[in-house]
């Protein structure tokens, strides 16, 4: 499997990744970009039974790496022999990625890392909407004794495990570390409002060869399951045509007020590690 082949996706949640994956699957050469796997979590699991405990002695550097790999070569490799596309690139997305760069340059050091971001004000405005759209308020994005009032529900979102909290925390780590060189970032609002030309500069940043993508009819399936397992529908719900579409927050003002701030990947004194802005 050529490393060159393996890309990642992460970043913070609802900020385009399941856009951008239905859109990139359109080209041909892609053979995989979808919401999260569970091929993160098994990857660090196993890395962590083979440096600590009672089989550290069984493993050395060239077993880990054989198996580490092995993990994600087979979880894609060998799901379906009927797939068309057996040596397409492979783009997984997890958001537990943006804290294992290390991991990722010691398996697949050719390999780009797609951070999708987006101002934590639309982010939690739109988990909210999501959320009301429940007469009962039964979405697991949130513990049930915190799904009392819409302030409860924001620090559910933004503590430090919570589901945004969690990425903001990781994303930032990826971001100001020595390999943050390896990160595409991609912004929202430059996704929806200029998707051809953002489309076509990550396209060439990954090396795909070129395609004509169409920004009017984009499909995305196999999601239904997952958001329905975490009672929230439409989670990962992508709209045909990409456009921007302008609205007013529903959070009140002092929430506004403090998730607002400086969004640190657009200022390039904050960018040490060089990473790829997209914005």
């Amino acid at each position: 499997m050529p490393t060159s082949s393996v890309h990642f996706m992460s970043g913070l949640p609802r900020s385009g990744s399941t856009l951008l994956s239905a859109i990139l699957q359109q080209n041909p050469a892609v053979r995989h970009a979808g919401i999260i796997t569970p091929v993160a979590p098994m990857m660090v699991k196993l890395s962590s039974l083979m440096v600590e405990g009672d089989y550290v002695t069984e493993f050395d550097e060239n077993t880990r790496k054989r198996l580490l790999r092995g993990v994600f070569s087979h979880y894609y490799f060998e799901k379906s022999s009927a797939d068309p596309r057996p040596s397409g690139m492979i783009i997984d997305n997890h958001r537990m990625w943006c804290t294992r760069l290390g991991l990722i340059d010691y398996l697949f050091p050719e390999s780009r890392i797609i951070c999708c971001v987006r101002n934590p004000v639309w982010i939690i405005d739109s988990f909210e909407r999501l959320i009301q759209k429940d007469p009962a308020l039964g979405s697991k994005l949130v513990p049930i004794e915190q799904r009392g009032t819409l302030y409860e529900r924001v620090e559910a979102l933004t503590a430090p495990n919570g589901v945004f909290g969690y990425c903001w925390r990781a994303l930032q780590e990826a971001f100001y570390s020595t390999l943050a060189h390896k990160l595409i970032v991609v912004e929202y609002d430059r996704l929806v409002t200029d998707p051809e030309k953002t489309v076509a500069h990550i396209a060439r940043l990954l090396k795909l060869p070129e395609w004509r993508y169409n920004f009017e009819a984009v499909e995305f399936k196999g999601a239904s399951g997952f958001d329905q397992a975490l009672n929230t529908p439409g989670l990962h719900e992508v709209r045909r045509k990409v456009a921007y579409t302008p609205r007013r927050p529903i959070l009140p003002p002092d929430v506004v007020a403090r998730l607002s701030g400086e969004l640190f990947w657009r200022n390039p004194e904050r960018n040490p590690g060089r990473a790829t802005v997209l914005s």
